[in-house]
């Protein structure tokens, strides 16, 4: 494996390039953002190293407005005949186009930017042979706690990121990640997963996850069908982090006037208890998707999307702001806003105060296949996965299986009861936008009978 060098090929004078090749055509708005990356990629499977990548790419975005009518695209090839040949297909695509008459703008530049802590960590990029020295530290405390086997990946990435706009807007930002996810067995039916991010080495914890996960799995062995009822539950982080994810999402306001989130018509109504206060934090030092700007250029910021259970705001870029009569929250997406690192405040209570406070529930430990029979209701279903266990008066007496959570989003949030005081951040195949939750306890989830 090679030392990762991350470099931009002449993105600086490509991006000034097409907004000025653009503007000449009569445009109204152009966006253009260079990205390149540089990944690697370890996966594993039956606790050894199967699969070895690395891969580098260059692409830069673009975005036009034309007579209200929108067009984007992306290339890959940094050269003016690539950059003149989009802007040809995208004035063809535009002139066929319908405007959209709702469509009010982007933001006006420049802007200055403050840097963000802990989101840049050179040791990720000169990482090289140490990823799997890390890699196999980790399947061996897995191992030494229990696990019979172990599978997962470890992906470590750069980037560097440069935006220009033809309203004023010249930005740039770079980062590193490290991401970790790993499943633990014991045997067909007992397993854990836990996962561990950051943006800098030294809070990269893969044993710590490697130890979690197959001490779940140990504990798991030979659950027992239960009974579909209606139970309190303790969600770990992983599993609530997947449910607060649909909440992000439902607060953007793309889908709220699409009809796909069910907080439509609920801005400073109750849509959850007291215990729950959810935050969106674009400049969160080793916030996984921390970046000092959105897709438009405006600065990010901290937002407060529920605050003791009351909606304060939905997620805007400059168009839909501008219609709404408020502030961009900065949170572009050009089309769809979107969170880039929710939060959960704390609580109080640690895991076991929670689970003595249960007179029969259930511990969920992770969840997969979460769909929406309703997004403007809010009515979803999501199974857990690994280790689930029964709760009676306090206690956990025993790893339980086959039960599927079918319930209403914000009825979730109106029976959290307690909050943990332990956060975890928390990203993934199931859990795309990072999220940062300690345990909650859930009261009077409905679960019917499931088989994985």
């Amino acid at each position: 494996m090679k030392k990762m060098s991350g470099k931009i090929n002449d993105a600086h004078s490509i991006a000034a390039y097409l907004v000025k090749q653009l503007k000449k055509k009569g445009t109204d708005d152009v966006v253009v953002s260079a990205v390149s990356e540089e990944a690697t990629q370890l996966k594993f499977a039956n606790s050894m190293i199967s699969t070895t990548q690395m891969w580098h790419s260059d692409k830069l975005n673009i975005f036009l407005a034309i007579d209200k009518k929108l067009i984007g695209t992306s290339i890959r090839d940094l050269s003016t005949k690539a950059a003149d040949d989009a802007v040809s297909r995208m004035l063809k695509f535009a002139a066929a186009a319908l405007p959209n008459q709702e469509y009010m703008g982007i933001a006006e530049g420049p802007f200055r930017y403050a840097g963000i802590p802990e989101t840049y960590d050179k040791n990720i990029v000169e990482l090289g042979e140490t990823a799997i020295d890390l890699l196999k530290g980790a399947i061996s405390v897995a191992h030494k706690n229990g696990a019979k086997r172990t599978a997962g990946v470890f992906e470590t990435t750069f980037f560097n990121t440069y935006m220009l706009t033809s309203n004023g807007v010249e930005a740039e930002d770079k980062g590193t990640k490290a991401y970790f996810s790993v499943r633990a067995f014991v045997d067909k039916y007992a397993s854990g997963h836990h996962i561990c991010n950051a943006r800098v080495l030294r809070k990269f914890t893969p044993e710590a996850s490697a130890e979690r996960a197959a001490v779940i799995a140990k504990q798991a062995v030979n659950p027992l069908p239960s009974i579909p009822g209606t139970y309190d539950v303790v969600f770990s982080p992983l599993p609530f982090a997947n449910i607060l994810e649909s909440v992000g999402k439902a607060a953007s306001i793309f889908n709220v006037e699409s009809k796909l989130s069910c907080f439509s018509g609920k801005l400073g109504k109750k849509v959850g208890s007291d215990n729950v206060t959810l935050v969106d934090d674009g400049t969160l030092p080793n916030g996984f998707d921390s970046m000092r700007f959105d897709e438009e250029g405006t600065p990010t910021r901290k937002n407060t999307i529920i605050e003791k259970g009351v909606l304060k705001t939905y997620l805007h870029n400059t168009s839909t702001a501008k219609r709404h009569k408020v502030k961009t929250t900065a949170n572009a997406g050009l089309v769809t806003p979107l969170p880039f690192n929710l939060i959960l405040q704390n609580g109080k209570f640690n895991k076991e105060e929670m689970i003595r406070q249960v007179k029969r529930g259930l511990i969920i430990t992770n969840v997969w296949y979460t769909r929406f029979q309703n997004y403007e209701t809010g009515d979803f279903s999501t199974i857990p996965r690994d280790g689930m266990f029964l709760v009676e008066n306090g206690k956990v007496t025993g790893p339980v299986k086959e039960l599927r959570i079918n319930d209403n989003l914000i009825r979730i949030l109106k029976n959290v009861s307690a909050v943990g005081s332990e956060p975890e951040p928390v990203f993934g195949w199931e859990v795309e936008i990072p999220t940062i939750t300690p345990a909650v306890l859930v009261r009077d989830v409905k679960m019917t009978k499931s088989v994985e």
